[in-house]
């Protein structure tokens, strides 16, 4: 994900696009000119943890492990806007499925801050498709929203997809709340969820679970650039992904290991 397309953005150009229509006067634009600059200047901030993750998941890469698990993305894959890398969903997924199956895990985040789908067809997936995971999720496409067009999202997303193994995870679009922003997530998910079922993948129920949290997680799940996921936000994402993943981990490893 990058900052051009989030809901909190888009909700504080809304907020100030509604105090100068409403006439509110000058102290509230001062007000809201120093929300922005500030914004400004979290956004920046949490920028430079950028190749922060990055050298962090390619370091715990190396790492041996009995089982792997892969993960596509954008920078909330990354773990952007938690307070360490670990702490974003793809961590908390890791440490779930070392708890399930009582074996080692190496974990390989192939995921690009601010990546589309194109960008995750040109430079993730010829990666992925040299590994042979037993444990994969993918969730991406937030960042095509902001110059949306449906054609070549689905090409990409149709591409992405050809390239899984059944056993993959693939999320929906999360909710953006703004209506404008919506439909076009809606048309997305609908995307997902059809070429999802041509290739039998279990489609990760993201939205719907970010939607019921409502617009106080746009104050209470979300990092100081207003933007990101912080830990609380990204508990709220694991949580789509765990009963599914649970699954995955039944299936995929003997039972006697998940007994130990």
């Amino acid at each position: 994900m990058t900052n051009d397309t989030s809901t909190p953005r888009t909700l504080a150009l809304t907020a100030g696009a509604v105090a100068a229509t409403a006439g509110l006067g000058a102290a509230a634009m001062v007000n809201y000119r120093k929300f922005r600059l500030r914004l400004a200047a979290n956004a920046a901030e949490l920028n430079e943890t950028l190749p922060v993750n990055s050298l962090w998941w390619r370091t715990h890469a190396k790492e041996k492990g009995d089982l792997l698990y892969v993960a596509i993305g954008d920078s909330a894959a990354q773990g952007i806007g938690a307070s360490a890398p670990n702490r974003g969903y793809v961590g908390i997924l890791a440490d779930h499925i070392r708890l399930a199956t009582g074996q080692s895990l190496r974990v390989v985040n192939l995921s690009v801050s601010g990546a589309t789908v194109d960008l995750a067809v040109r430079d993730q997936l010829p990666r992925f498709t040299k590994l042979q995971p037993d444990f994969v999720t993918v969730a991406i496409g937030a960042n095509d929203i902001a110059q949306w067009d449906a054609a070549r999202f689905e090409a990409g997303i149709r591409e992405v997809f050809a390239a899984l193994p059944p056993h993959a995870l693939v999320a929906d679009l999360p909710c953006f709340h703004l209506p404008h922003n919506e439909r076009k997530v809606m048309v997305a998910n609908r995307i997902v969820r059809d070429v999802a079922a041509e290739h039998g993948l279990t489609v990760v129920p993201l939205h719907a679970t970010t939607h019921r949290e409502g617009w106080r997680s746009v104050f209470t799940q979300v990092a100081n650039d207003f933007f990101h996921p912080n830990d609380r936000g990204y508990r709220i994402w694991a949580e789509a992904f765990l009963p599914d993943m649970s699954a995955v981990a039944a299936r995929r490893v003997p039972q006697a290991a998940l007994a130990e």
